[in-house]
């Protein structure tokens, strides 16, 4: 059965790089990493989180590029970069900073954006040295640090060890998705989006997580149900935002909450009222003006040299 492919048109049609690269990692494995916008401008680094690849980030990848160099790449297994069997936390870190080393000058900092896994990407990473070269600041969309299946909501049942059960069942189950049908629509959308999702966004999101190969989607539900990177989380000192939707059912608000009482920088938490888990599909425009203003907060655009006849 071939995998469906990312949408064509509108704001949700993945752009075309200015280049492409494969950065490796500690291991060797190779990470496909693609680069948007002018060489020079100010860096923002895009992760996308579980199930995803880079054409999760359509939206923010086309407003950004004007003026800005935007990174995003696909975690092992996701998009064009192959499976692994090293499924881990560390994975994650050491694949995050192969893309920083490969693709940002020494000293260069850069925004770093992660969404769902893509956030737990970054807190993983926070003690690793390419991170604390490169990171100027993080906005952590949809994600949590723990307990993400004690605390999913996906189930409309009471707290509990039945709930947790079942919902790690769900999450992790070996079942291929199947090709993007209207029922696979209206599933996806009440698990992972709005209800007031517009179809648009829904087609966008079902074809990127329906290309996902299930078995890249089960080893990595393992990683995501037994997470824990709360001592990372306090580790992170950069200056960090939050966005969550009240929706979302697989990293609900008491994830953020939790965030920012243990960033050591946390610069503030906006929870999108309506909104799902795909924050960047969903509220596109807020989630790029809040990477837009971290930028011009914290990261200084390098001037162009000056060719020596023109200093003298």
């Amino acid at each position: 059965m071939s995998r469906p492919t990312p949408v064509t048109t509108g704001r949700y049609a993945p752009p075309a790089p200015a280049r492409e690269l494969t950065a490796t990692s500690a291991d060797g494995a190779p990470i496909h990493v693609e680069v948007h916008g002018p060489e020079g401008a100010p860096a923002v680094v895009l992760a996308h989180g579980w199930t995803c690849s880079t054409a999760f980030w359509a939206a923010q990848i086309g407003e950004l590029a004007a003026d800005h160099r935007v990174i995003a790449y696909d975690q092992r297994g996701h998009g064009r970069t192959p499976a692994s069997p090293a499924c881990s936390t560390d994975a994650l870190a050491d694949d995050l900073e192969a893309v920083l080393t490969a693709t940002l000058a020494p000293g260069e900092r850069a925004v770093i954006a992660g969404h769902s896994m893509g956030g737990m990407t970054v807190m993983a990473a926070s003690t690793r040295p390419a991170f604390r070269e490169h990171a100027a600041a993080v906005l952590l969309c949809s994600t949590g640090s723990t307990r993400l299946v004690p605390e999913s909501t996906v189930l409309p049942l009471r707290p509990g060890r039945v709930r947790t059960w079942i919902t790690g069942h769900i999450l992790g189950s070996r079942a291929p998705l199947g090709p993007v049908t209207p029922a696979a629509r209206r599933i996806l959308k009440y698990a992972t989006m709005g209800p007031a999702s517009a179809p648009d966004m829904v087609e966008a999101c079902a074809r990127i997580v329906h290309a996902c190969p299930r078995t890249v989607r089960h080893a990595w539900s393992h990683v995501l149900a037994t997470l824990d990177l709360d001592a990372a989380v306090r580790e992170l000192n950069v200056p960090a935002e939050i966005v969550v939707g009240t929706a979302d059912r697989l990293t609900p608000p008491v994830h953020a909450r939790a965030l920012a009482a243990a960033l050591p920088d946390c610069r503030g938490v906006t929870e999108l009222p309506g909104v799902g888990h795909m924050t960047p599909v969903e509220e596109p425009d807020l989630v790029t003006t809040r990477i837009r203003d971290l930028v011009t907060a914290h990261v200084s655009a390098p001037q162009p040299s000056v060719p020596a006849e023109e200093s003298a």
